[in-house]
């Protein structure tokens, strides 16, 4: 285990023991959402920029997300718990990311939801500017099913920016999203949910693998042959709804070797 039981949670700066009779969240949880950053950086989905936040175990309405850092640099020492509405509760908690509404507003709309990843990775980024729709290639991409929804900033913003930076905004990306497990974002990148942090990792590696595969398919030229609901349901032996939870038991434990090295 690689998390220490410290944050930036109510009361105290980081580094004391986060569950001393304060509720704090799970040190297998902290401990996942520091290898789910480090992962993510190291498997190219993050670079940078993005982030990865998971929900408190405890406090179903707060989340925690790391302080303004690299994903690939975050350790357990720089998460910071916030509310539902994207408020730090500690009010001397370091600065964090302007786009941490994304993730408040997810979890408000979403109960189920317990993991979220927001990312511009470059093979998804090609569809979030394109009129062709993002589909499920391959069966690791089945949570892809049930639709990718577009997110246009633009019709809630105006020509204010790019970035989700509050609630206003992130409503309506939660809105779009809707119930399906990834929304495009236009100009801008994706959101990714999941019901743990493995999951939403999951989710983020696969997608990428299959916005490469369907942009190489669709170069090929002919007739693309994509998944669709018969091919994932039960006859097909794969999980299509956004809300289940598909395990990968041999994908975490490699990518976790990888990042962090053991």
């Amino acid at each position: 285990m690689v998390a220490a039981a410290c944050f930036w949670a109510v009361g105290g700066a980081a580094g004391q023991d986060s569950r001393a009779g304060s509720g704090g969240p799970d040190l297998q949880r902290i401990d996942d959402l520091v290898v789910g950053n480090r992962i993510l950086a190291n498997e190219g989905i993050l670079d940078g920029l993005g982030h990865i936040s998971v929900r408190h175990d405890q406090r179903p309405d707060r989340f925690l997300l790391s302080r303004d850092l690299a994903p690939g640099l975050v350790t357990a020492a720089d998460f910071v718990e916030y509310d539902l509405d994207g408020n730090p509760v500690n009010p001397q908690a370091p600065r964090g990311y302007q786009e941490r509404f994304i993730h408040a507003a997810v979890y408000k709309a979403r109960p189920n939801v317990r993991s979220v990843v927001h990312a511009h990775t470059p093979s998804v980024l090609a569809f979030a500017v394109s009129s062709i729709p993002l589909r499920p290639i391959y069966h690791m991409a089945s949570f892809l099913v049930p639709g990718v929804p577009m997110y246009e900033i633009r019709k809630v913003a105006g020509h204010q920016g790019m970035l989700v930076n509050d609630m206003r905004t992130g409503t309506a990306l939660a809105e779009t999203l809707g119930d399906k497990a990834v929304a495009l974002m236009r100009g801008h990148g994706y959101v990714a949910v999941g019901p743990n942090i493995p999951e939403a990792v999951s989710r983020s590696i696969f997608l990428d693998v299959n916005a490469r595969v369907q942009t190489q398919a669709i170069a090929l030229g002919g007739t693309v042959n994509y998944l669709t609901a018969a091919d994932v349901g039960p006859g097909g032996g794969q999980t299509a709804q956004p809300n289940q939870t598909t395990q990968y038991p041999r994908s975490w434990p490699i990518w976790k070797e990888r990042a962090m090295g053991r």
